[in-house]
């Protein structure tokens, strides 16, 4: 029987990727391709990137096999009736319509565009952490940090498809200021990089999040504090965000949310602190469990799982 596929995009702010992926789930590894983005990249260097990915995962369709739609996960804020997307960490693109982009491509099936938080979260729902849960937040702790909904059994995107991106919630204590105007946004407290500055201003000598992983595990004082700093202001967001919608389970994904286990301690440890409302501390906060197939898987249950996608 001839398999029916996915192209799905995932573009952030350091690379865009693309690749194939068919009804269950499963990523073709020969369809998978990645280019650079970043913030000095020009407009025209980040579309570049963007048709590059899409033209050659495109063409890795097996011949018989069949393209169901597109699904395209990306950083915000976006605009989803217009499909033009803003990525605060790609400054050269301001309302770009990257849905009209991807969609000249591949002329002849559907494009979906929605926040790359959202997209994990359909992710972890259909296949991964999430499974089971109808009031479900999926969270991306990497460069940035996103963030997505399902309530009900439903994904809530919100009239401008920007709903769920606990990354620019405010948290109590910090006072770090923001790309977006705020100050002690989670993403300005717990992003990697911003996690990063925050130890190497503190005194620490290292450059990444890998440097400051590898710190922690030799029990360097400033990556402890930095770690600890870190996972206290995401358990903040997360009982935030679980008084106001009443969350059955936070799964967290991203590169940095892999900096040490203990991290996750210190998330639990700041949503506990709300002793007396029961119904905010029995959220379970859990890792991702899909790996760097997360955000690919997720752009593709734009398509795959349409009947979940408001």
């Amino acid at each position: 029987m001839p398999t029916s596929y996915a192209l799905a995009v995932d573009l952030g702010g350091t690379k865009v990727e693309a690749a194939l992926v068919d009804e269950q789930g499963v990523v073709l590894a020969t369809s998978r391709h990645r280019a650079p983005t970043g913030p000095v990249k020009t407009a025209e260097e980040l579309a570049d990137s963007v048709r590059t990915v899409v033209t050659r995962a495109r063409a890795s369709l097996p011949a018989g096999d069949a393209l169901l739609g597109v699904g395209i996960g990306t950083a915000g804020p976006i605009t989803v009736d217009t499909g033009t997307v803003s990525p605060l960490n790609l400054p050269a693109w301001r309302d770009y319509p990257l849905r009209d982009c991807v969609a000249a491509l591949v002329p002849e099936a559907p494009v979906r565009l929605r926040l790359d938080g959202l997209c994990i979260t359909l992710a972890e729902h259909w296949l991964g952490a999430g499974r089971g849960a109808d009031s479900l937040m999926g969270m991306v702790v990497s460069t940035g940090v996103g963030g997505g909904l399902i309530l009900g059994g439903s994904t809530v995107s919100g009239p401008t498809g920007n709903a769920g991106h606990i990354g620019h919630i405010e948290v109590g204590g910090f006072d770090d200021a923001c790309a977006c105007g705020g100050t002690g946004c989670l993403e300005a407290v717990a992003s990697g990089p911003r996690t990063v500055a925050w130890a190497r201003a503190e005194g620490w000598s290292g450059l990444t999040g890998e440097d400051l992983s590898a710190a922690y595990a030799a029990g360097d004082p400033i990556a402890i504090s930095a770690v600890k700093r870190c996972g206290q202001a995401i358990g903040q967001a997360i009982a935030s965000a679980t008084n106001l919608v009443d969350l059955d389970v936070v799964a967290i994904g991203g590169g940095f949310s892999h900096v040490t286990p203990d991290l996750f301690d210190y998330v639990r440890a700041a949503v506990a602190e709300r002793t007396v409302f029961s119904f905010a501390t029995r959220v379970r906060v859990v890792a991702s469990a899909l790996s760097g197939d997360g955000p690919l898987i997720g752009a593709a249950a734009l398509i795959h799982r349409a009947d979940l996608v408001a």
